[in-house]
């Protein structure tokens, strides 16, 4: 089995993807947060905007037309939410797309992982088992040590250490 994940370039690739869409979901979330405020804001404005309790025609002109002027910023504060909640919308859209095509990647990324890991350790568990193979012996049959140099049989080894008696002479046979 390869080493190197084959997938690893398209892997980063999706990965890079998926993070630029969350970086533009988070923009567009902070976008809709900014809408809602500009909103409250205006209601607020709108709320603490009080009609004279007396006063001329030109005065209360005045206040209706500020009134009625708040009241457009304010639906065009609500089209402004509206419309940031639709890209809100979108980013989600795309970054769920483009995190599926990852998770499928990443799962396969982890699977050769563990293939890899699990080869590793049979490789090693084959050395450990050579290795023990190599110094255990069975008493009855010991191996020859290498370093003793050859084997020689016990017997060959006896007659070569007794002195050799003389020879006797052969009778002569009739």
């Amino acid at each position: 089995m390869e080493r190197a994940f084959r997938l690893a370039g398209l892997l980063r690739l999706r990965t890079l993807q998926e993070e630029q869409a969350a970086a533009a979901l988070a923009a567009a979330h902070a976008g809709l947060q900014r809408a809602d405020a500009a909103r409250r804001a205006t209601l607020a404005g709108l709320a603490g905007h009080a009609m004279p309790a007396t006063g001329d025609a030109g005065a209360w002109r005045v206040a209706t037309t500020g009134r009625a002027a708040l009241t457009h910023l304010l639906a065009d504060a609500a089209i402004a939410v509206d419309q940031a909640g639709e890209r809100v919308t979108e980013h989600t859209a795309d970054w769920s797309a483009a995190r599926s095509r990852t998770v499928g990647l990443e799962k396969l990324h982890d699977q050769h992982r563990t293939a890899v890991l699990a080869e590793d350790a049979r490789a090693e568990q084959h050395a450990l088992d050579e290795v023990a193979a190599r110094t255990a012996r069975p008493a009855a049959d010991p191996a020859p040590d290498v370093a003793a140099g050859p084997a020689v049989r016990p017997s060959t080894a006896l007659r070569s250490r007794r002195p050799a008696l003389p020879r006797r002479p052969q009778e002569p046979s009739a």
